[in-house]
This record gives structure tokens, C-alpha cells and sequence, in this order.
């Protein structure tokens, strides 16, 4: 039986359930077992597609594992998730989580994401300007041109002052949003030639690239919330993005950090390797590209990557850097560092 640590459902008419200490996939109508996972190994589930049941022994499994299972529709949107509530019942990381909003912490916090953004933006930008250095020389300096002016917005972003995040967080989302258009700028050319992509779009988008990419980041944005959950942190109560019902900040807050160099670096990858994005009848990504783009993101995040003097995986960066958030709100750590990609 093959190790499965991100088991992943996307067929409709499926029936998830726990036998013997791993969680089975059968087809409704034939009965007939799709894949095995056992517990012992498995990470998340992750079920993407409408019409998957899942039996109540299965849920109490996973809980009782602290596997969480994430519901995400097709076009990448997460609505749901269920988690062990044992991983959420910490109270002083909380406490502090909370306090922190109104003094320099929030800001400091807030800074520091801008900064991970921006940065990794950058490098991805430097990282896919290499290859082009001796194919396309004029290519390659417009990258490295827009690489540094998306790095020219970080110190509008260091500058941005305030005794608490309220104060300064116009002109951070005002330096990122300009740094952001730089970047997707710079994005555009590297597609030139394999699409005529309209920008980035976000809600609505009807491109093959834009619905990768937001397909891509609802497969992160499980994985962020996870990493929170188990620091002890409130998913809701963020810095950076404002405060909304419904509005999981802190996971927009920290899926920031790992947007380019786990999503974006990925797609890009897939359609460099000229694997095409199709769609279904009803013009939504069909179920394979949806498979090949949670499959190519999770595997991501099972890369080694520098961090700290030393090689981890980059889902492991991920959770530490989640247990460095709660330590510096804790105030057992100076300062809290954004994770910066070492390509």
C-alpha cells in the first residue's frame, strides 16, 4: 500500500470512510475502491469536488490524528475545514494574538509580511530572469529592471510608521499594491509567449493562468491555516489585512510570505514544461488540471529549501514560521523575520 500524505479527492459520486486504521475511497455507484491511505502517514484530505461524502468514523479519525480536512470548490475557493478541536484550544498564544493588534507589535507584524512578499516577488522575478540571460539578453534586463523596482517599494514599506498597524496600514497596502504591479508586470513578460494573458485577476477570472494561480493558492491557503491552528493562533485575527467577518486575516497575512515561491513559482513551472490548462464543459478547470495543480503544489512543499543555516521542507519552514509568529506575540522572541526564498 503506497504512503499518501496528502490524500486528495476530486471525483464525484466518492465515499470516504475509515477501515482498519486508514481511510478508504470507494465509488458510489460500483463500489469500487479508488485509492487507500493510512492514517499513520496521511497529513490532510483534501476534497475538492462536489458530491464526496465522508462518514462520521472518518471525521473522528482524522480528528482524533489532527489530520484536517479542507473543502476547497473548483475554481480554488476554501470554504471550509475540520479540525481537531484539541489543536485550537490554546488560550495565552490567543491572549497575546489579540493584545498585539493595538501596540507596535501589529505594526512590526504587519511590516514583516509586506517585507516577505515583496521580497520573495522579487526573487522569484531574478530566479526566471537567469534562464533568459543568454536566449532573450533584452528579456532578461527588463526582468532584473522591474525585479528592482518591485524591490524599491520595501523601503516605503519599512517606512511606514504608526504607534499601532491601523496607523500605517494604508501606506503598507499602498507600497505592496504598487510592488504587486511591478511584479505581475514582470509576470506578463515571461508569458508573452506561450499566452495573451489579461493581468492578474482574482474573483472571476475566465484565463487559463489567473484560474491556476487561484486554484493554487486555495491549495496553500489549507496549508497556512494549518500551520496556524497548530501554533495556537486565531486564523482571524490578522495585522496586515483588515478585519472582516468571515475574513481569515491571519492566514492572508501569512500565505504572503509563500504566494511566489510556492504558488506562482509552481505554475509557472507546469506551463514551462508546456503542460497545457484545460477546462471542462461548463468552462471550469477540468478535474485532471485541478489534480496536477494540488499535486505540483503539495509536492512544492515537500522541496528542501534553506532556512535557519539548514536544509527543510519548505511545508516545515511553512509551521515554523507560524510557531515563530506565536513566539514573538508571546514575547519569547525579539523580533518575527519573514521567510525569504533562498533562490
Amino acid at each position: 500500500m503506497p504512503i499518501i500524505q496528502h490524500l486528495i479527492i476530486d471525483e464525484f459520486g466518492t465515499f470516504i470512510h475509515k477501515h482498519e486504521g486508514r481511510l478508504q475511497v470507494e465509488r458510489l455507484k460500483t463500489g469500487e475502491m479508488l485509492v487507500q491511505a493510512p492514517l499513520m502517514h496521511l497529513e490532510q484530505v483534501l476534497i475538492a469536488s462536489n458530491g464526496v461524502s465522508i462518514s462520521a468514523d472518518a471525521v473522528r479519525a482524522c480528528a482524533e490524528a489532527g489530520i484536517p480536512i479542507h473543502f476547497i470548490s473548483g475554481s480554488g475557493t476554501p470554504y471550509a475545514s475540520i479540525v481537531s478541536m484539541g489543536l485550537v484550544g490554546t488560550v495565552q498564544t490567543r491572549r497575546a494574538q489579540m493584545l498585539a493588534y493595538y501596540d507596535s507589535r501589529g505594526l512590526h507584524l504587519a511590516r514583516a509580511f509586506a517585507i516577505g512578499k515583496i521580497e520573495n516577488q522579487t526573487r522569484l522575478i531574478r530566479y526566471a530572469a537567469k534562464n533568459r540571460r543568454e536566449k532573450d539578453p533584452e528579456l532578461y534586463h527588463e526582468l532584473q529592471l522591474l525585479a528592482g523596482e518591485i524591490l524599491d517599494h520595501r523601503a516605503d514599506v519599512e517606512k511606514a510608521a504608526g504607534s499601532c498597524v491601523d496607523e500605517a496600514r494604508f501606506e503598507l497596502l499602498s507600497a505592496e499594491g504598487r510592488a504587486a504591479q511591478k511584479y505581475w508586470t514582470a509576470i506578463q513578460l515571461l508569458l508573452r509567449d506561450q499566452m495573451d494573458w489579461p493581468g492578474r485577476r482574482t474573483q472571476g477570472a475566465t484565463d487559463p493562468f489567473n484560474m491556476a494561480l487561484n486554484y493554487g493558492y486555495g491549495v496553500l491557503y489549507g496549508q497556512v491555516e494549518r500551520a496556524i491552528w497548530l501554533a495556537g493562533l486565531d486564523p482571524y485575527a490578522g495585522f496586515l489585512h483588515v478585519d472582516r467577518p468571515g475574513k481569515p486575516s491571519l492566514v492572508l497575512d501569512l500565505i504572503e510570505e509563500f504566494r511566489a515561491s510556492v504558488v506562482d513559482r509552481t505554475i509557472l513551472s507546469i506551463l514551462n514544461r508546456g503542460t497545457s490548462i484545460e477546462f471542462d464543459e461548463n468552462k471550469r478547470l477540468a478535474q485532471s488540471t485541478r489534480r496536477l495543480i494540488a499535486e505540483r503544489v503539495l509536492e512544492r512543499l515537500e522541496s528542501p529549501e534553506r532556512y535557519e543555516g539548514k536544509r527543510h521542507k519548505l511545508g516545515s519552514i511553512l509551521q515554523m514560521q507560524a510557531r515563530h509568529l506565536a513566539t514573538y506575540l508571546r514575547g519569547e522572541r525579539e523580533e518575527y523575520t519573514p521567510y525569504l526564498a533562498s533562490w
